[in-house]
């Protein structure tokens, strides 16, 4: 059964274990007094620590099981999950200082991201317990998934070949407790070096094993080598193991607990990998023990790498092991780093083999401890119910897995961990740490990391994530996201992505959906997780594939586990995501392509539907970030979010301030950056932050305020300005922007309400895209009457530009210098405009120097 222990007494268990770790002295360190110094990054006293070298580990047990396929799915037993999770302090609140984390993402990012190529469910909560510690692996036909307590086959099509069945059928007929046990925290790894698949599992009765099954082919429905492998000599139970693929071996850590209960210190192993895949029944298992003195060098555990892409790493390297080390966290860390361990193994001489910690590695400064949990595992709330769900980020490690890809030019790792991002609109919200380790043998650095957090705007809680790499370089992080209300989010299974090149630190593609979760778990304890996969496809090493779990009916553990793919290129998605360039702005900025589309517009009367929800834009000149309640596309382009500019416009890529309030006929000339992938509602020189004088006319004063009409899939987002003018504070301009979900003709509309002249800038209207391709309704002195404009993007080609835009019954439009010639190369205007290719010429007013504005109370 799952084992238990108050929170309150871990801290008397942990200073219990150090007194017993002291006084018997079973274990030992050599620490070397000289400092370390192994990048421009490390230079702080932590030494050098070597685990303890155990020798090699008996193998108690093989065989060769029969063909899976034709063994009977064994049921599991209700509840019998075993684990020593509860062992270990849990902290009201973060335990040393906190420091601002310079690292966090506050928004999603502005590129589209393309939607999964498939979506399906694996097992459902046949155990009737928790977590389920859902993870998978991908071969070249095959899914293989595993859970406490079941795994199961798929073919990459979502079909079910074998199971759900209870992992312990692996070791059917076995005997001993791999065969009695199912225990759980189970491990499935692709080997596409040898094309075979491991899977794994520990037992929770003495003595204690770790079971292994490695296929015999890469048929996973086939015959298996199975081995159960002593820990600590049988009397180590090892908690939490994780496993990575390497050349070598096949490497183990584990969380370690003498007779079940005492924590020793971390394990780590190495199963040879050359004799296991030949079956050998008595194969080289290496292990080694790194005790928790101090007990911030180990934390909660380490992780060994696992091995991703077709280049395997260096001749002789070491695998590497990382774990997380928090100056909040409970053990006393002196500052925020990773630790980097390399464990080399000596097949010719076991007794060589070393395990060390040679580098720790400071980071930016975060913050593991989530204030909402309170010192117990009730900290993520859900809809519908006042039980919340376990966020794990006190547990002083990183996720699985850590990946390792060496891209020739460079070696990289990456990992991830929950934590506290800081404050968001409904107070403490989660985000995720990740990580990108580089040159890990020679002289490692972290080199890029950032916390993933657009909950700081938006609200949602994100946690519980895993990370990889693609043969691209391009970076996919997968994880959990909910949350109670404003708004409410049942758990859901959500990615997001970087693109090789894309500014350090930052997600720059948007986020899309495994499943959207439907339900609440409201009983059952709170716990979630305890880890989830993403890992790469072997057969074309670009797409992704993430296994997690979502709750589909409110129900009191109703978990099922999730298996979704996406491709960043687009794979099977209908909207394939551009490469983004590298710009000096937090988020990526869309190559510059042909536009796709020409906007033409018609006009009408429609009336301004009020904002509801105020986006704390109330300045002189300036934009904000609003997150968009869906995908919407511009020209060739796909944005899950908009800069709102106070100014009239809608900037999509890039904050054309200061000077923006200098309106100018389009195609309008480049500010700060270009003005491609801009909308125009109603450009000219406005203030969002004056109270009183004009803005006393609005009921919730000025600013720019958002809505949303309709429901899914045919929604309309509703951004409505309240202005007053730079030149005259009493004089009023309210207009809107609608932009449309799912339009096939990337639709967006303005509504012009009351406007008054009073600006000593022009009044422009219009939308502007890649190589200055733009439609211009008007460039004024004055300001439009009351009215609407529909905008449509129809059709794959830009005009052929011309000197003058024929005037007819339809919309307006005009063309760009750089256009591409199609059958339909004249732009048509309206009957009541005129329209033209260039705007007539006048005379831009001057800029003047512009007071600094009164604060806003």
């Amino acid at each position: 059964m799952k084992k238990k222990s108050a929170s309150q007494s871990a801290f008397f268990k942990l200073r219990l274990l150090i007194a017993v770790l002291l006084c018997f002295g079973a274990i030992t360190l050599v620490l070397f007094a000289q400092p370390r110094t192994p990048s421009g990054q490390s230079d702080n006293s932590q030494p050098i620590v070597r685990a303890q070298y155990r020798g090699v580990m008996p193998v108690v047990k093989f065989d060769i099981s029969p063909p899976l396929r034709s063994m009977k799915p064994l049921v599991a037993k209700e509840c019998t999950k075993a684990q020593n999770e509860e062992e270990g302090p849990i902290p009201l609140g973060p335990v040393g200082p906190v420091v601002r984390d310079t690292a966090v993402q506050r928004v999603l990012g502005k590129i589209g991201i393309p939607v999964p190529i498939i979506s399906f469910d694996g097992n459902s909560n046949l155990c009737g317990c928790a977590p389920p510690d859902p993870n998978g692996a991908v071969g070249p036909n095959h899914v293989v998934t595993m859970s406490n307590l079941h795994f199961q086959i798929f073919n990459k099509q979502g079909t079910s070949l074998f199971g759900p069945a209870a992992n312990n059928t692996l070791w059917a007929g076995f005997g001993g407790g791999c065969q009695t046990q199912n225990a759980g925290d189970p491990v499935v790894l692709y080997d596409k070096m040898a094309d075979r698949w491991l899977l794994s599992q520990f037992t929770s009765g003495a003595p204690y094993l770790e079971c292994v099954a490695l296929s015999q082919t890469n048929d996973p429905t086939g015959a298996y080598y199975r081995w159960a492998i002593a820990t600590g000599g049988g009397n180590n139970f090892p908690d939490y193991p994780k496993a990575g693929v390497w050349p070598d071996a096949y490497y183990f850590s584990t969380r370690e607990f003498a007779g079940g209960s005492t924590f020793v210190g971390v394990g780590a192993y190495a199963l040879d990998r050359a004799q296991a895949l030949v079956g050998n029944p008595n194969p080289t298992m290496v292990g080694f023990l790194a005790p928790p003195s101090p007990p911030y060098v180990v934390g909660d555990g380490l992780l060994p790498s696992d091995f991703d892409g077709t280049t395997p790493p260096p001749v002789g390297s070491p695998n590497y092991f990382v774990g997380s080390e928090d100056n909040n966290g409970p053990y006393g860390a002196p500052a925020d780093a990773l630790t980097l361990w390399k464990f080399h193994y000596d097949p010719m001489t076991p007794g060589n083999s070393t395990f060390t910690l040679t580098n720790t590695l400071p980071t930016q400064p975060f913050n593991s401890i989530l204030g909402l949990c309170g010192g117990t595992r009730a900290c993520i709330p859900q809809p519908s119910t006042a039980n919340k769900i376990d966020h794990l980020g006190y547990r002083q490690r990183p996720l699985f897995r850590l990946a390792y890809r060496n891209f020739g030019t460079h070696e990289s790792l990456v990992t991830n961990q929950s934590v506290s991002a800081g404050t968001g609109p409904n107070g403490e919200v989660s985000g995720i740490r990740w990580w990108e380790l580089r040159s890990p043998n020679s002289s490692p650095v972290i080199f890029q990391e950032g916390t993933y957090a657009p909950g700081l705007t938006d609200g949602i809680h994100r946690w519980m994530g895993s990370i990889a790499m693609n043969s691209a370089g391009d970076m996919a992080l997968g994880f959990s996201a909910a949350n109670g209300t404003s708004p409410s989010v049942f758990p859901s299974v959500f990615y997001t992505a970087r693109h090789a090149g894309d500014p350090p630190g930052q997600m720059t593609l948007g986020e899309g959906s495994i499943v959207n979760g439907t339900g609440s778990q409201t009983a059952g304890g709170n716990r979630w997780g305890d880890y989830t996969a993403i890992v790469p496809d072997p057969s074309d090493d670009m797409t992704f594939w993430y296994i997690n779990e979502y709750v589909p009916t409110t129900s009191a553990s109703g978990w099922r586990l999730r298996i979704g793919a996406f491709n960043l290129g687009g794979g099977g998605s209908p909207t394939p995501t551009p490469t983004a360039s590298p710009s000096s702005t937090p988020t990526s900025t869309p190559t510059a392509t042909p536009a796709g589309c020409q906007y033409t517009f018609t006009t009408g009367t429609g009336s301004i539907v009020p904002g509801t929800t105020d986006t704390g834009n109330h300045i002189d000149d300036g934009d904000t970030f609003v997150a968009l309640p869906f995908p919407f596309s511009l020209y060739d382009q796909t944005y899950n979010g908009v800069n709102v500019n106070s100014n009239g416009r809608l900037d999509f890529v890039c904050i054309n301030e200061p000077l923006g309030y200098q309106s100018a006929c389009l195609p309008a000339p480049d500010n700060q950056c270009p003005y491609a992938y801009t909308i125009f509602p109603l450009w000219s020189d406005y203030r969002t932050d004056v109270v009183g004088e004009g803005c006393s006319t609005f009921a919730s004063g000025c600013g720019i305020f958002t809505s949303v009409s309709g429901t899914a899939p045919n929604r309309i987002f509703n951004i409505e300005w309240r202005a007053v003018y730079f030149a005259d504070h009493t004089q009023t301009a309210n207009f809107e922007a609608r932009l449309y979900e799912n339009n096939p003709n990337k639709r967006f509309d303005f509504i012009f309400g009351t406007v008054q002249p009073g600006s000593d800038q022009l009044y422009v209207s219009g939308v502007q895209g890649p190589n200055n391709a733009f439609t211009q309704d008007f460039c004024n002195a004055g300001p439009p009457a009351a009215g609407s404009r529909t905008y449509t993007c129809a059709g794959g080609g830009t005009p052929t530009p011309t000197p003058t835009a024929t005037a007819t019954a339809t919309a307006t439009a005009t063309a760009t210098a750089a256009a591409t010639a199609t059958a339909t190369a004249t732009a048509t205007a309206t009957a009541t405009a005129t329209a033209t290719a260039t705007a007539p010429p006048r005379t831009t007013p001057s800029p003047r120097p512009r007071g600094t504005p009164p604060p806003r109370p």
